[in-house]
């Protein structure tokens, strides 16, 4: 009679039921049963260097694989470690199941190692949290974690699983498998709601559609290129739903940048938001003051936040959109997204300059071109880091779902760059992978390439390196003095040799005409690579003027 202990209970649940075939994590005893567990059922294990980075991992693979993210990490630091990941994919409303070790039910309450109450400081940061002191309860409590996740508003959830649950065996036969949690469910608005928002949008002569991470968690691609060919509405997309309309399509106007998306937005007569917060970046909604707001969203308590809804159309993306576009008319918009256009010509022609003219030192809107001229349109970018976050946000060209990403606009997290470029190539392998990070924000996680050189997973970095925490040095001149800079600086520090120590692919450069050629050379070494690019420290971001005007308020 074949038997199973809880450790390979978990790994196959997550195989076989879940269909889920990779797992991030950092090893550690309390879940060394689950190790165990995987390569019976072949599930592959990415074994990180910090388990911040194995959140991340599975955050990003999520968002290229449409399925939940998974990470495993052992008790007390691996737990504590996992926070700002976890953190991090609750504020950007991502599927994620973490599986956490934790103390013995024999130890509790004698000091027993790593003793922690984790779930009081989870709880905050997961919709769902749960744990598992039965062998023979794995899969039931599996099956919730994974339907959590994924259900309404999408998040992380956290699972505990005690030694107690994960060594003991069981006969094979009296295990329950219930069938996959991991299943999204659609809502829809009522008609009378629909009817009212495609009026709206009928009769607006200056509309604009505004779309978020929603979009792209609804994988809803085919109804809002429907929608927006039909309706003829200028777009923005932002997070994961940025490219599904491309960049540079006719009726997207990235060209026109955050500033260009403000000025559209007070302009505008009619917005129709999709899946979107109206958080900072969109000054909390005040530049639609002006305008009749339609927003679609699956969790009802949002569509009134910041700036109440003229119509509420509570649901998933796609479905509303499919309800819409059965409603709305053929339209063309031409002459209005012209006028934005123009509009945009007189501040964008500064940043033109920067990217097309050679610099010494490189500007960093010069170092974003000649990586698209490196690599082409159809890379998968991925951005990190503070001004450069907004120099490669807007500079580069996403031309399909998720084509361009960064590290998320409510929580601002530095250090997401590298494990979200692993966790992007691991779930499209086929698929070259670019990181554009600041050299700051590329320590936070510059030993993953360790990871990456032991997994064969052929990531390129490149980092705008301006030696110091660029945002937060320019932040300090703006409000005190150059003078008064303290604690920002980082000098000229050699990070492509950290990808040579560990096997990888190295590259310095402090040349215009050095970038593409060590670029492309990186991308063919066909292993991890950085390239480290100098680039001109007196250089700032509108962004940073931006929060720090938004800071003295």
């Amino acid at each position: 009679m074949a038997e199973l202990h809880g450790g390979q209970i978990v790994a196959r649940y997550i195989r076989e039921v879940e269909e889920i075939d990779t797992v991030f994590s950092l090893t550690g005893g309390h879940i060394t049963p689950i190790y165990d567990g995987c390569p019976d059922c072949g599930l592959r294990i990415i074994d990180v260097r910090h388990e911040q980075a194995a959140v991340m991992m599975a955050h990003a693979w999520s968002i290229y694989t449409g399925k939940p993210g998974v990470c495993m990490v052992t008790a007390g630091p691996g737990f504590t470690n996992a926070l700002t990941g976890i953190v991090n994919a609750f504020m950007e409303n991502h599927p994620l199941v973490v599986i956490s070790g934790m103390t013995s039910i024999s130890g509790r309450d004698r000091g027993a190692l790593q003793e922690m109450d984790q779930p009081a400081m989870v709880a905050s940061v997961v919709k769902w949290m749960g744990r598992c002191y039965e062998t023979a309860r794995i899969p039931e409590y599996l099956e919730m974690a994974f339907r959590y996740a994924v259900s309404n508003r999408p998040g992380p959830a956290f699972l505990e699983i005690p030694p107690d649950a994960l060594y003991p065996r069981l006969p094979e036969e009296d295990i329950s498998w219930p069938t996959r949690g991991g299943v999204e469910y659609d809502t829809a608005p009522d008609d009378d709601s629909i009817e009212q928002a495609a009026r709206l949008i009928d009769n607006a002569e200056r509309p604009l559609l505004l779309g978020g991470g929603g979009v792209g968690l609804s994988r809803c691609d085919e109804e809002l290129v429907a929608f927006v060919r039909k309706t003829g509405m200028p777009t923005m997309l932002f997070s994961n739903g940025r490219g599904i309309i491309p960049d540079d399509d006719p009726l997207s106007i990235w060209e026109g940048g955050f500033l260009g998306l403000l000025a559209g937005l007070s302009t505008a007569d009619v917005v129709l938001a999709v899946g979107v917060r109206f958080n900072w970046l969109f000054s909390f909604g005040d530049p639609m003051a002006n305008a009749k707001v339609i927003r679609i969203d699956v969790d009802a308590a949002e569509t009134n936040r910041n700036r109440k809804a003229d119509v509420a159309l509570v649901g998933d993306a796609g479905a509303v959109l499919k309800m819409l576009n059965e409603r709305v008319k053929a339209n063309d918009h031409g002459a209005w997204i012209e006028s934005l256009k123009s509009g945009f010509a007189t501040w964008t022609e500064p940043e033109r300059l920067q990217k097309e003219t050679p610099s010494d030192p490189i500007h960093p809107f010069r170092l974003i071109n000649r990586v698209r001229e490196a690599t082409g349109d159809d890379a998968t970018f991925i951005v990190d880091g503070g001004d450069t976050i907004y120099f490669a946000g807007v500079g580069l060209v996403a031309k399909e779902r998720a084509g361009v990403i960064g590290s998320g606009l409510q929580f601002g997290c530095l250090g997401t760059g590298l494990p979200f470029a692993i966790g992007a190539k691991v779930a499209r392998p086929d698929r070259p992978v670019v990181l554009v990070t600041g050299d700051g924000s590329f320590g936070l996680n510059a030993m993953e390439l360790d990871t990456a050189a032991r997994h064969c997973i052929p990531v390129v970095c490149v980092i705008c390196n301006d030696q110091a925490w660029g945002s937060a040095k320019h932040g300090h001149e703006m409000l005190y003095a150059p003078e008064r800079v303290y604690g920002c600086d980082l000098g000229v520090v050699h990070y492509e040799r950290i990808a040579e120590a560990v096997g990888g692919h190295g590259e310095f450069v402090t040349k215009d005409d050095e970038i593409v050629p060590a670029i492309r050379r990186a991308l063919e070494s066909g292993k991890p690579a950085c390239v480290n690019v100098m680039t001109d420290p007196t250089v700032t971001s509108p962004a940073t003027f931006g929060l720090m005007e938004s800071l003295k308020h």
